[in-house]
């Protein structure tokens, strides 16, 4: 009898446990996040010219429906991304997209709600950091490729909201999670129709998933006229096109109120990182980037705690933009 008193007390605190976990994980399909910060959704008057110069509000970050239009510049410069044939039927390929996927409704990103966003890097510093409830309290929480959640719970969280892939890195997503997909050539257009549909797409320049476990009516398609925004006025041509990273963390920025950043795995050294761009932490543990440059995710790799924020339209210093430690 005792040992058995004995077991139940050992066993019943493990039971508690493993249902709360699977609450917490039942929660990030839904998108109910545990607690949020508190947001100052108020603009500031003083926001950088050089960022003022670089943001611009009406590029729509989306595929909007099958009459989507993609002005010359944008189809030529998205064609020779990855070598894709010059002529290509971009509308019938939109209208089959379509014809298989939802149009995506404007709520679904709308900039007007009052909302925060966590873009969570794939980066091994991340281990230990103990960020999971941190991310986990924003409204969303955007994850890339092939990230994974299980076993590191306590350091990157358990919710995802928007998941961002391409073909090649593309992973099966719970019920409730947006599959964002960030099309680097028409074929990856094909692809999500295929994978939503009959299959028959299995290969581009190396073997993809024949289908995809995915939320079909959360499905939303970036805009290449999104990427070439994204690669002229952020990037400065650095690099042949964004990153997966930074092109979530901009598309935060047009989304979000206040963004996040953890977890990254990009050095300032890297191709689309101009030299001399990122300056390491100060005595204050603050991130200062001098120029133009496309990663801002550089300052979670610099930063002492991995984490940084970014507060949308608030002034710079000196013209730079600053990240210092998250604080909510």
């Amino acid at each position: 009898m005792r040992c058995r008193k004995r077991t139940l007390l050992v066993l019943a605190p493990c039971l508690l446990l493993s249902l709360w976990l699977l609450f917490r994980t039942s929660m990030s399909g839904l998108g109910l996040p545990p607690s949020l910060p508190t947001v100052r959704c108020t603009a500031s008057a003083n926001a950088s010219a050089w960022f003022s110069a670089r943001y611009d509000a009406a590029v729509g970050p989306l595929l909007t429906g099958p009459a989507h239009e993609l002005s010359p510049d944008v189809v030529h410069w998205w064609l020779n991304l990855q070598g894709s044939p010059s002529i290509i039927p971009l509308q019938a390929i939109m209208q089959k997209l379509f014809a298989v996927l939802p149009a995506p409704n404007r709520s679904v990103w709308d900039p007007s709600h009052c909302r925060t966003c966590a873009v969570v890097g794939n980066s091994g510093r991340l281990k230990g950091s103990r960020h999971g409830p941190q991310i986990d309290a924003h409204h969303w929480v955007l994850r890339m490729n092939r990230a994974k959640t299980a076993g590191f719970e306590v350091d990157v969280g358990v919710r995802t909201t928007h998941h961002f892939m391409y073909p090649e890195s593309a992973t099966n997503l719970w019920p409730g999670v947006h599959l964002v997909l960030v099309p680097f050539k028409p074929l990856d257009l094909k692809w999500v129709t295929s994978a939503f549909s009959t299959g028959e797409l299995t290969h581009t320049y190396t073997r993809v998933k024949q289908f995809i476990k995915a939320d079909r009516n959360k499905v939303l398609i970036l805009s290449p006229a999104f990427l070439k925004y994204i690669h002229e006025k952020w990037t400065e041509h650095h690099g042949r096109y964004p990153s997966t990273g930074f092109t979530a963390l901009l598309f935060a920025l047009h989304a979000c109120q206040q963004v996040s950043t953890a977890g990254s795995t990009t050095h300032c050294s890297a191709s689309w990182a101009p030299a001399g761009a990122c300056h390491h932490c100060s005595t204050h543990g603050e991130v200062v980037f001098l120029v133009a440059m496309e990663d801002f995710l550089c300052c979670s790799v610099w930063h002492p705690l991995g984490f940084c924020c970014l507060w949308l339209h608030l002034p710079f210093h000196a013209g730079a933009l600053s990240c210092t430690g998250c604080s909510t």
